[in-house]
């Protein structure tokens, strides 16, 4: 015989019932905790809130984040432009207003500081203290120090002269060097060293390194066209930081090239070191524009 439910009572073990565990029928041989339903009932409400959250925020902002526009810089110099061991770039050059241009010779002991620059003529016999001539070359550059000093890149074989240049030295250029270039380094270049141009990274310089990096714009071409890439610059860090030089040394098109030397152009870096003092330093940079 079926058994009669009370009025107001809950089913007896079982009948039928809505959640008989939940509220005590059937537990059997196991226990059931009442506040796990609870916990496991308040983490779906909160699931299922942080969902139309993210939905409603992602509809709302749809154009922003289908137009965002990166601008990264994905490698320094020393990957595109591999670090100089032996030839860290640079130069130097100087004179003394002589009106024969600077003869052919040797170097003088290469050093990291320049107390007293070189001289094919010396005009002062009886300095009060003398002091070995140098140029600012890193010591592991191999250079010829042997014989008479002179400028080792003149095709003069005349008779001994400082140059036409200023600033002490020998040469064409200026800044108490050796050479056409300026400063106490030797050959075409600036700022010491030897090799011409700007200084690499290596050879006792070390790399630059970014502090404000704006990222560039979108080209409309580009944009529309979802183009995207990696553009090359080659450019020339000088001793205050400042981009300079600046030339495409791989394109993508589309005007994006255009928008990485404008964006370049305004970033800042710590400058290139060379025995503690700022040197300028040439390098490549990648621009990469991605579309999200």
């Amino acid at each position: 015989m079926p058994v009669p439910e009370v009025k107001g009572q809950p089913a007896a073990a079982g009948s039928a019932g809505i959640l008989p565990t939940l509220f005590g029928a059937g537990y059997g041989d196991y226990q059931v905790r009442r506040e796990t339903f609870v916990v496991s009932f308040l983490l779906h409400i909160v699931a299922a809130g942080a969902i139309v959250a993210s939905s409603t925020f992602l509809y709302t902002h749809r154009e922003e984040i289908k137009q965002q526009v990166t601008g990264l810089v994905v490698n320094i110099s020393p990957y595109v432009l591999p670090p100089a061991s032996t030839k860290g770039g640079g130069g130097g050059g100087g004179g003394d207003r002589d009106k024969l241009a600077a003869n052919k010779g040797a170097l003088p002991r290469s050093a990291r500081e320049q107390v007293t620059p070189p001289a094919a003529v010396i005009r002062n016999l009886e300095p009060r203290l003398p002091v070995e001539p140098t140029v600012v070359v890193p010591p592991n550059i191999p250079l010829p120090h042997n014989g008479a000093l002179g400028d080792p890149l003149s095709a003069v074989l005349g008779p001994p002269s400082n140059g036409t240049g200023s600033g002490g030295g020998i040469g064409s250029g200026s800044g108490g060097g050796v050479g056409s270039g300026r400063g106490p380094g030797v050959g075409p270049g600036w700022g010491g060293g030897a090799g011409g141009g700007p200084y690499r990274v290596g050879g006792g310089v070390s790399a630059p390194k970014p502090i404000y990096t704006p990222e560039p714009d979108y080209s409309e071409e580009a944009r529309k066209s979802k183009y995207q890439g990696v553009v090359v610059l080659w450019l020339v860090i000088g001793p205050d930081g400042h981009p300079q030089e600046i030339k495409v040394a791989r394109r993508l098109g589309m005007g994006l090239d255009e928008k990485a030397i404008e964006a370049v152009r305004n970033w800042r870096f710590k400058p290139a070191e060379m025995n503690g003092h700022a040197v300028a330093v040439q390098m490549n940079v990648e621009v990469s524009f991605r579309l999200y």
